[in-house]
């Protein structure tokens, strides 16, 4: 295999994604003026843009619709003029998520891309862009580029939520605040490294693994089964962990590895009763979480890993290193080509 080029870590550090939520000074009018907020995305963008709609519900009030983009743009979906489209595309040449924006402007639609090219077809055709400066993607699996989406889509939301008063300048500093730390909690996430290379020996042995997650880690728990799925081809499925009793718990046994990501946070308690749940039947638990969560967590039967504590908004931005970690030591067990995983290429210019 070839020396990989993975990286799960963007190459700019907090202040430069700071400042690109703010490099357009039109976006922020385009955002405070919209009645709503739509999104659409493919693949591991389409899963930040999940983790925005929390945000922007959250911090700014604003409703979100988020779609796949190729199911988008041939839904119909009838759209309120006015409105904020927001485009997520590494590349900005997907060929799905180009179309929806040119479906979209035919709506009168307000377009804000947020793209890794600055000079791609979905930036050049947008009203505004918010780059991500992530560096080049040379792996074909997005993962610094996932980090820096979810910077953009951070700091968009907040200046949001601070331009439609709904956060107060004390809660826009402390979220900064926690922005500004990120590089230095991914570090001790990176730390992690020689915990998660065990477990990946035993996940190579798997046919099938289970994601489970709630809040903004539901999104992360459909981006770490993906990137398994990318780079191991170890058959994989992310769920909402509140669905596992709507049919997923049929599938858990001994056999089964169920990857569960929680931070300590206000829906931390309903996260535990899933984990319960899962130990009672056998099924083979690795838990993400922090010191508080390791605490709380009474079963013997699981592995885990504790990253440092941090506020909750920020936790889709570090939790993603280990769940990437995982997929990325488990592909270099099974001995696959982590940067160029069959059948994929990086950019989907096609339908």
């Amino acid at each position: 295999m070839s020396s990989p080029k993975w990286s799960a870590t963007p190459s700019r550090n907090i202040s430069t994604w700071r400042a690109s939520a703010w490099c357009c000074p039109q976006s922020s009018h385009l955002t405070s003026a919209a009645p709503g907020v739509s999104i659409s995305a493919c693949g591991t963008s389409y899963y930040a843009g999940l983790v925005a709609r929390y945000w922007f519900e959250r911090f700014a009030r604003l409703p979100v619709d988020i779609d796949i983009a190729s199911e988008f743009r041939y839904r119909e979906a009838p759209l309120e003029p006015g409105g904020l489209a927001i485009f997520v595309s590494q590349s900005g040449e997907t060929a799905d998520t180009l179309a929806t924006l040119r479906y979209a402007r035919e709506q009168r639609q307000h377009l804000l891309s947020i793209v890794n090219v600055p000079t791609s077809t979905i930036a050049r055709e947008s009203d505004a862009v918010m780059p991500t400066l992530a560096g080049p993607e040379i792996c074909v699996a997005s993962s610094k580029a996932f980090t820096c989406q979810l910077a953009v889509l951070a700091c968009l939301a907040i200046a949001e939520g601070r331009a439609r008063g709904v956060l107060s300048p004390e809660d826009e500093r402390a979220l900064m605040r926690a922005l500004i730390e990120v590089p230095r909690l991914m570090t001790e996430a990176l730390a992690l490294e020689p915990q998660v290379e065990p477990l990946a020996i035993d996940l190579a042995k798997s046919h099938n693994v289970l994601y489970l997650g709630r809040g903004t880690s539901f999104p992360l728990a459909l981006e770490g089964a993906l990137k398994l799925k990318e780079i191991s081809y170890i058959h994989a499925e992310g769920y909402a962990a509140g669905e596992l009793k709507h049919g997923p718990i049929a599938l858990i046994d001994e056999q089964m590895p169920v990857i569960v990501i929680a931070p300590f946070d206000r829906i931390f308690e309903k996260t535990l009763s899933n984990v319960q749940e899962v130990a009672a039947r056998r099924g083979k638990i690795i838990l993400i979480t922090d010191p508080k969560g390791a605490h709380e967590v009474r079963e013997d039967a699981l592995r885990m890993l504790a990253l440092p504590a941090m506020p909750a908004a920020v936790t889709p931005l570090v939790y993603a290193i280990p769940v990437q970690l995982i997929a990325y030591h488990t592909a270099v067990v099974m001995g696959t080509d982590v940067d160029q995983p069959r059948n994929l290429a990086k950019s989907v210019t096609v339908e």
